[in-house]
């Protein structure tokens, strides 16, 4: 059985920004000038996450959001790296982790993710966290690793991938580390449409731009009402639960 090993990092993950087109954000999770960075879920990236989605909801008219990437990954998951340097917190970071899918669950505006890169292991939670998700046609995986690396998935991911994937997608995903294409994904319900990387931003933005004044304290509380049961999962504090990472 492959285990995951890696000392700490210490230097800083390329960092997310907000990008804006009309009504409709664009919150892209890389920053650094390069193409292939991966935009793993390091605090410092977290925390960034949230200072974006900060700026957004302050902003104030008819809003929309798309999380996005330019490079070769939407988000390459846990910042395995960063995790077995810090062992001692992990709880406290999965709780972390969870915190930006339950925000995105409940943004007070229409969100969708274009998933113009590899989506996998915490990366591939992020993408199902918004409304609605566009796929690359051509390249990138949409794959949940953990059976293959020997890590259990917390109380709070079990249940986002059983709330937002068809339960035959979810089981097959979850127990089989399968990799989705853009048009396979779309076949198991991942994603609502493919189409081209030079064209996915802009489908993204179509896709949501039509539903900006739907922007409120209203949207988000349907959200909260559609995915109370999920929600109170994510809000499980990790260290409350019999989770242990790399468990044979």
């Amino acid at each position: 059985m492959r285990t995951v090993r890696a000392a700490a990092r210490d230097y800083p993950p390329s960092m997310p920004y907000i990008s804006r087109e009309g009504d409709v954000f664009v919150l892209n999770l890389d920053n650094d000038g390069q193409q292939d960075g991966e935009n793993r879920f390091h605090p410092d990236w977290i925390d960034a996450v949230h200072n974006c989605l900060d700026k957004v909801e302050a902003a104030e008219g008819p809003a929309a959001l798309v999380v996005a990437c330019r490079g070769k990954f939407f988000s390459n998951g846990l910042d395995v790296e960063w995790v077995f340097g810090n062992l001692d917190k992990l709880p406290e970071y999965l709780d972390r982790v969870h915190s930006v899918f339950a925000r995105l669950l409940t943004f007070p505006m229409p969100t969708v993710s274009a998933i113009g890169g590899h989506a996998f292991g915490a990366g591939a939670m992020l993408a199902i966290s918004t409304d609605f998700q566009i796929m690359r046609e051509d390249r990138g995986f949409y794959c949940l690793p953990e059976v293959d690396l020997n890590m259990p998935f917390t109380v709070g991911m079990s249940a986002l991938l059983n709330s937002r994937l068809p339960k035959q997608t979810a089981i097959e995903a979850m127990t089989t580390g399968r990799r989705y294409g853009g048009p396979d994904a779309v076949a198991a319900g991942i994603a609502q449409a493919t189409c081209s990387e030079a064209e996915l931003v802009q489908e993204a933005i179509a896709r949501v731009q039509p539903l900006t004044s739907k922007r409120g304290a209203n949207l988000s509380g349907i959200k909260q009402s559609i995915h109370g049961e999920l929600l109170a999962a994510l809000a499980t504090r990790t260290r409350d639960t019999e989770f242990s990472f790399g468990q044979q």
